[in-house]
């Protein structure tokens, strides 16, 4: 008589991968470290503009007034922006919403550290994020410049980062093959993303020593 061995089949195999799956990617520690670092930069200046807007609040219920510690000179003032009507569009301080979008950059970022993969659909949507925050801080920023006539530090900041985390993001799904780009862009952005975020910067920073020059630190 011989003895038929049976097998537990579903303990010792794994499910063959289905061949419809989309594609997943996952980014480098770099990266990932460059979305937690401007997502925390983020935050940061988002906590502290909404620190002292709700202290500018309280010294008008309280009958004083307050004076954020980034108001330096007439055109370097914190509070001048904080108290316009640009800093409420969407009907409560914009630093608010940063700190929720900020937050999920982080989240986004200490995942990719722990190796999580996510499909195009995710990268996209998380690019137009970002495009939406680019678009939101241009936007913020020409106001600042024309129309509120004076400069928030950590406004500049929030700029800083988003402006940051948008364009390397975009070149991340490009060469990814998730936004259609040519070749020779592919090439480019490999090796000298860089220059996007340093190029963006430095047309922001000449347009406001063009707008105010040495009354910047007079």
């Amino acid at each position: 008589m011989t003895k038929t061995t049976v097998q537990d089949v579903s303990a010792g195999s794994t499910e063959p991968e289905r061949l419809d799956a989309p594609r997943t990617v996952g980014g480098s520690r770099v990266f990932a470290l460059l979305l937690v670092i401007t997502g925390a930069a983020g935050v940061l200046a988002s906590w502290v503009i909404t620190l002292d807007k709700f202290k500018i609040l309280e010294g008008k219920v309280s009958g004083k007034t307050f004076t954020p510690s980034c108001s330096i000179n007439p055109v370097v003032s914190c509070g001048s922006v904080m108290e316009s009507k640009q800093a409420a569009v969407f009907g409560f301080p914009n630093p608010m919403l940063g700190l929720v979008c900020y937050g999920i950059v982080i989240c986004v970022g200490m995942s990719l550290l722990a190796h999580a993969r996510f499909p195009r659909w995710y990268w996209l949507t998380f690019n137009f994020g970002t495009l939406f925050g680019v678009g939101f801080v241009t936007w913020l920023m020409t106001q600042s410049l024309y129309e509120i006539n004076a400069l928030c530090l950590w406004c500049c900041l929030a700029w800083v980062a988003t402006i940051t985390m948008f364009w390397h993001l975009t070149s991340f799904n490009i060469r990814n093959g998730f936004l259609p780009a040519p070749n020779g862009v592919k090439n480019f952005l490999a090796e000298f993303t860089w220059v996007l975020p340093v190029t963006h910067g430095g047309i922001i920073a000449m347009l406001i020593l063009t707008r105010w020059g040495s009354q910047l630190w007079a």
